[in-house]
């Protein structure tokens, strides 16, 4: 019985050895083909040209394209769904954001994976804030005015958000609990959508990414009543925080990477010197920051 013992311990210890050495080798050899980045919202979001943004300044120092591919659904879970299953090899990792990988596992009943066991985390690459946008023809032109609205007419004002249970739902259910007013929210799939929407007047308002919403802001098709940060915000220093009607009101998150769970600690590692080194270059910082308003972390 002892030799058999020490027969399975020899054919463990070998095995183990055999999985150091196959992932070092994996390691070493990494990148031989392009790498997927899986954006779990649809073309136009945040991440979206986040990824494609820092994917060119990426290719460059790895020598092997980097593919931005989106897999909306489901408030970002499907895309994160499809990561988890992905073998943990470093060619194919998630952009992720609060909303799917720290909310949504509480509030939905139909997740199937799980952040902390199925994910590896690379990098934070940025924190961000949310944007409160109306219909230019709606009967109110602030926060105030549309709680004062929503309070006169319970029920009747409609908020568009990418999804039930995201992370800009819940933003405007804060509100809601703090400012004392009652609303009807309607779910879309995507920013373009939200955005077609509101200015078509099927919806009279959303709280989606700023970034999205900038070009239809900027355009005079969207009006701006507020953003969800603390305090203003260089882009928009006309534009009030959420906070000066409602105080103690803020909503804020964050955005990253992640890879599925078991890729090698060394690809890991270079993945997130890659990624923070592109985020520091002047024209992808200065872009975020000056066009978006994010902060590269």
């Amino acid at each position: 019985m002892r030799r058999a013992r020490m027969k399975r311990l020899r054919v463990f210890v070998l095995a183990a050895f055999a999985l150091g050495f196959a992932a070092a080798a994996l390691a070493q050899s990494w990148p031989s083909k392009p790498i997927k980045i899986v954006i779990p919202f649809p073309p136009g979001n945040t991440m979206d040209i986040m990824t494609r943004l820092i994917g060119p300044k990426m290719t460059e120092r790895l020598g092997q394209p980097i593919v931005a591919e989106d897999r909306p659904g489901a408030s970002g879970m499907l895309g994160l769904e499809f990561v988890a299953r992905a073998a943990p090899d470093g060619y194919t990792i998630a952009a992720g954001q609060g909303g799917n990988l720290t909310v949504l596992p509480h509030t939905s009943k139909n997740i199937s994976y799980d952040p902390l066991k199925d994910f590896v985390p690379i990098a934070v690459s940025t924190t961000n804030y949310l944007g409160i946008v109306a219909n230019p023809d709606v009967p109110f032109k602030s926060v105030a005015e549309m709680i004062a609205y929503a309070k006169a007419n319970p029920g009747k004002l409609t908020v568009a958000t990418n999804g039930e249970g995201g992370f800009p739902h819940l933003a405007f259910e804060h509100l809601r609990l703090m400012g004392g007013f009652t609303f009807t929210h309607i779910p879309y799939k995507g920013s373009a959508a939200i955005a077609t929407d509101v200015i078509g007047g099927q919806v009279q308002t959303a709280i989606d990414g700023i970034t999205g919403l900038t070009p239809h802001v900027r355009s005079g098709r969207l009006r701006l009543l507020a953003i969800t940060n603390k305090t203003r915000v260089p882009l928009w220093p006309d534009t009030p925080a959420a906070a000066e009607t409602v105080p103690g009101y803020e909503s804020g998150g964050w955005f990253g990477y992640v890879a599925p769970a078991g890729t090698p600690r060394a690809i890991v590692l270079k993945l997130n010197e890659e990624i923070n080194r592109a985020m520091k270059l002047p024209d992808v910082s200065g872009k975020l920051t000056r066009d978006i308003g994010f902060q590269p972390q």
